[in-house]
């Protein structure tokens, strides 16, 4: 899984307020007030503090009443694009405050959610006082009852009468709903739970080329860690504000809650403003990334960072095999840059954890790199002509210890004349019944060469509908709802219909549109029979398996299929889904395979 997670802000993190603390924007600009809005006749203004909440935190929301104000009086926050609330849920909310000079106010402060029409749904009050110093106020919120859609909003507001005059600082602001295992600071449960419901065996971070667009800009494990107010956020190679909430433990923490392990990128000297660091630069890059790792898995008692991990409450480590020097250092100027790159990351990080297996991000072999990578991450977008056409890529691979990971792959357009053009040209909005089966056919000779293939991930991973930059995903979600692509189901029905053995059968028809593989559990003797017909007409194949003393008179067959431009889309979610039912096998059986579809057939073998 990858790529289009970013930074997670506004998905897979749970936190429901858009520009929460005012990272990385202009102050006295209209932009820097994104998602905020007055109550009443408020006065709003996003401010270089003077005494801010904290030095990553430099700014503030300026909330002036004004004289005379009558009614309440304050702000809202829009969410991202809405705000689910449910009457079954408690949020906590939660927010820093001061007065920029000592006042006598004291009085009571009403924070709540409201539909964007104006009826409350949620309120709580608390009494603040005309401090000059940052006070944090926690406050839970129990909707009375649940909204019909997610066109609602946070607020804050204070009594204009009795307020008037008055100026007040906000910072840090910050709403939560119920989080995936009640972790603070945690992850969407919906969101999490379609994750896990994949039966995902890894997850690849922080997020594709989001590691960097300038080396200044680049994402740094150590500030993502750690109190929030001590996090800058940055600047993401998507163009928005990470607010990296969702941070190194918070991704950690996901991984071993799911049961998936990391696969973990760390900068090595290239952004993708097509810049590299000159080799005798890269010494401090180096030993930031030995320090990410040591956060991972080092021994507290002999690593500063693993102390830390320690110290926000995780003294073991976490589970960690596999680090990618960089990511995709075929764009640009890097193949030119990465020889040398890979040589000193590589040669450093090997040395201090050996146990650790390394993966270049270049292209297979151009340039070459000495060490010779003990793996190599592995990037296509394509058709889905070109996908089933080819599911035998790596049959031709050698066999000389080289390990393969194919980290980002996907059927985006049905042009390949045009692969990275507009849904026009024929870029695909969501994935297709087409472009999943084709897929799925590619994914056939991924199982088949599983001794080089350790990894395989579809990407992107998630798209929210309403901030898009890259399409086709594989889970698009808003405020209030998640939808499965066909892609979807059919990464789910291949990790979660797995053997441990390869059984060789005879083989598909290289470029053909009918690919199969087979695999079985060596403990419970189940076998799963993956089926893929990329083509416009059904396609029958006898299976033989004569070499087993029995095999079940029946089995199970889940089944996805439909037009060839079927879609699950916002609009209809449900449209394409697998169906499961009864099939009959037996020492040889035929199968009709329909045309577009994908099929799992599993049946006992002993």
């Amino acid at each position: 899984m990858d790529k289009c997670l970013k930074s997670g802000d506004g998905g897979l993190y749970a936190e429901l307020l858009q520009n929460r603390a005012f990272q990385q924007v202009t102050p006295n600009t209209t932009a820097a007030l994104n998602a905020w809005h007055p109550l009443g006749d408020a006065q709003l203004t996003v401010i270089a503090d003077p005494k801010p909440v904290s030095n990553a935190l430099p700014n503030s929301l300026q909330l002036i009443v004004p004289s005379g104000s009558t009614g309440s009086v304050g702000f809202t926050n829009e969410g991202f694009w809405g705000i689910k609330v449910d009457s079954s849920w408690t949020y906590k909310a939660s927010f820093y405050y001061r007065f920029p000079a000592s006042s006598s106010f004291s009085g009571p402060l009403t924070v709540g959610l409201r539909t964007n029409a104006g009826t409350v749904l949620a309120q709580a009050t608390a009494q603040i006082r005309g401090t000059t110093s940052w006070q944090q106020i926690t406050l839970d919120l129990k909707p009375t009852s649940s909204a019909p859609d997610i066109n609602n909003s946070f607020f804050i507001s204070v009594d204009g009468p009795k307020a008037a005059g008055q100026t007040i600082h906000f910072a840090m602001l910050s709403l939560f709903p119920p989080t995936f295992k009640n972790r603070p600071n945690g992850l969407r449960i919906d969101i999490a739970e379609t994750l896990a419901e994949m039966g995902p065996a890894f997850f690849r971070f922080p997020g594709g080329n989001n590691l960097g667009q300038t080396p200044a800009t680049r994402w740094q494990w150590n500030a993502t860690v750690g109190s929030l107010l001590d996090r800058p956020g940055r600047v993401g190679d998507w163009g928005y504000v990470n607010t990296d909430g969702l941070g190194l433990l918070e991704f950690l923490q996901f991984f071993e809650d799911v049961g998936m392990e990391p696969i973990m990128a760390v900068w090595s000297g290239y952004a993708l403003g097509d810049t590299s660091e000159p080799e005798s630069a890269l010494a401090p890059f180096i030993q930031q990334a030995k320090d990410q790792i040591n956060f991972v898995i080092g021994d507290p008692a002999k690593s500063a960072p693993a102390a830390l991990r320690a110290s926000l409450g995780h003294p073991e480590p976490f589970n960690l095999r596999f680090v990618e020097v960089g990511n995709e250092d075929f764009i640009g100027s890097a193949p030119s840059t990465y020889p040398y790159r890979w040589r000193d990351f590589f040669g450093n990080l090997s040395a201090e954890f050996p146990n650790l297996r390394f993966i270049a991000t270049s292209d297979v072999g151009s340039p070459v790199l000495s060490p010779a990578p003990p793996s190599y991450d592995v990037h296509v977008y394509q058709t889905p002509s070109w996908f089933y056409q080819n599911a035998f890529y790596y049959d031709s691979f050698e066999r000389d210890g080289t390990t393969y990971f194919e980290g980002e792959y996907a059927a985006i357009s049905t042009n390949s004349g045009d692969i990275f053009g507009t849904p026009a040209d024929g870029r695909l909005s969501w994935p297709t019944v087409q472009s999943s089966s084709g897929e799925a056919a590619f994914m056939t000779g991924l199982e088949r060469n599983s001794d080089i293939v350790f990894a395989a991930s579809y990407a992107p991973l998630l798209q929210h509908v309403n901030s898009t930059q890259w399409t086709p995903d594989l889970i698009s979600f808003d405020a209030g709802s998640v939808i499965k692509s066909t892609s979807f189901y059919v990464q789910k029905l291949f990790a979660t219909n797995r053997g441990d053995q390869y059984l060789p059968s005879t083989l598909p028809t290289n470029g053909g549109t009918l690919h199969w593989s087979v695999t079985r559990s060596s403990s419970s003797g189940e076998t799963f029979i993956k089926v893929a017909n990329a083509g416009n007409a059904s396609a029958s194949i006898t299976f033989d398996m004569s070499q087993f003393s029995t095999v079940a008179s029946s089995g199970t067959l889940q089944l996805l299929t439909g037009l060839e431009t079927a879609s699950n889309t916002p609009e209809a979610p449900q449209t394409i889904l697998p169906e499961t039912s009864t099939i009959s096998t037996g020492k040889s059986f035929t199968y009709n395979a329909s045309a577009f579809s994908v099929s799992v057939i599993t049946t006992t073998t002993h």
